[in-house]
């Protein structure tokens, strides 16, 4: 049986502190009720505040800034509400203790962290789903009067970023061993994906984690993430609206975009390999120069989604307009570091007073990454980005025929 009237929808609570993580409980909630309506505190006193609105469901985090999800659920179960109302407890310590405190206050499932997705995705069509039922939930459709530039103006603060390009599913079957998810393999899998890379970077530099120096690459962020958390957020990545291109115009234009970003990031690679440089990090920055065309590209499949018309040149428009303002307004939300950020933006143009030498390598790889198949190297030998590092032909020869 299908389900769209709204006044079965549920509304569920969420409460945790970490960004990634509440965003990752959205996306596993809304592929189970798509349906439902979300709220989401990222500390106790705003959870608090929440309840008035009455949620159906409420799953909350035991650590939270400025309380304490247990004091949420205290504070629940003191209301006597009947029948209970069905409460997730989500926490770090999963000892006998911790455990035993909560029991007084009877929460429906404590879960500990980092969490089990498919446990988790059960809870969840056990209490949100009767047994048969099937929620259609149809894209909505524009506004009456919108016009794709104001479309795109409203999204640019709140993109998600852009599709996925890697199969990573595959990757993380391929990843398995009856170890466990071995990271390495992992990385290997998964590394030529800008907004996987950004986003287990990002992830990996949140308030929650952020200790002991600022992560600036993909291996990093998979180390300090570990391999649960991992996962979850690359799984979780793949539940989102839009994840991959369906209408070929875009995917056509993001293959364009995906070459150009592996292309420089190879580049970046092996010029910091000869002059000694961190290579990763310089790869990473090529990688994610990029991403704000690939956010826009999913941006206007969302528009193309929702019943409105789009054609070459509204695309070729479009990115001219606003690609260079998506990537910056994602780098800047997603607090990407500022060492990253600079090496991005040296890419395109080189700032002034003193460069270092991988700003230097980054926008020689970009405009290596940019030159025409058909195209010499002279003048990019005689520039002034390649005469500070020293590269001439005979590099640059070698750098293309690699």
């Amino acid at each position: 049986m299908s389900s769209t009237n709204p006044a079965k929808a549920p509304c569920v609570l969420i409460a945790e502190g970490d960004p990634w993580v509440r965003d990752m409980l959205s996306q596993m909630l809304l592929s189970v009720r798509c349906d439902a309506r979300v709220q989401v505190c990222a500390d106790g006193s705003q959870a608090l505040a929440a309840l008035s609105c009455q949620p159906d469901l409420i799953i909350a985090a035991r650590e939270l800034p400025g309380g304490d999800g247990l004091d949420l659920l205290r504070n629940v179960r003191a209301k006597g509400r009947q029948p209970s109302l069905p409460f997730i407890l989500m926490s770090n310590r999963s000892d006998s203790t911790s455990v035993r405190e909560a029991l007084p206050f009877a929460p429906t499932a404590y879960l500990s962290k980092p969490l089990n997705m498919e446990s988790l995705r059960h809870r969840l069509e056990e209490l949100l789903l009767k047994v048969g039922e099937e929620i259609a939930c149809p894209v909505p459709p524009l506004q009456p009067g919108m016009t794709l530039p104001r479309f795109l103006e409203g999204r640019r603060a709140t993109a998600d970023g852009g599709p996925l390009l890697a199969d990573v599913q595959q990757a993380i079957k391929r990843s398995l061993n009856p170890q466990g998810l071995n990271l390495k393999t992992l990385e290997e899998e998964i590394r030529n994906d800008p907004q996987v890379t950004a986003v287990l970077i990002a992830a990996a530099n949140s308030a929650a984690l952020h200790r002991d120096g600022a992560v600036q690459t993909l291996l990093q962020a998979l180390n300090k993430l570990g391999t649960t958390q991992s996962m979850n957020l690359i799984l979780g990545l793949t539940l989102k609206r839009s994840a991959k291109l369906s209408d070929p115009l875009l995917s056509l234009r993001a293959e364009h975009f995906w070459a150009l970003s592996l292309h420089a990031a190879e580049y970046a690679r092996t010029l910091a390999r000869m002059l000694e440089l961190d290579q990763e990090r310089c790869y990473c920055a090529g990688l994610l120069h990029c991403l704000g065309d690939l956010a826009l590209l999913r941006c206007l499949q969302e528009w193309r989604l929702s019943g409105g018309e789009l054609d070459e040149d509204d695309i070729e428009l479009s990115l001219n307009e606003f690609g260079a303002a998506f990537g910056s307004a994602l780098r800047t939300r997603w607090r990407l570091p500022l060492e990253l950020r600079e090496l991005i933006a040296a890419i395109y143009q080189l700032g002034g007073g003193v460069y270092s030498r991988e700003a230097l390598v980054m926008n020689l790889a970009g405009q290596l990454a940019r030159l025409p198949v058909d195209q010499g190297l002279e003048a990019l030998a005689e520039s002034k980005t390649a005469r500070l590092l020293k590269v001439g032909m005979p590099e640059l020869g070698r750098l293309r025929k690699a």
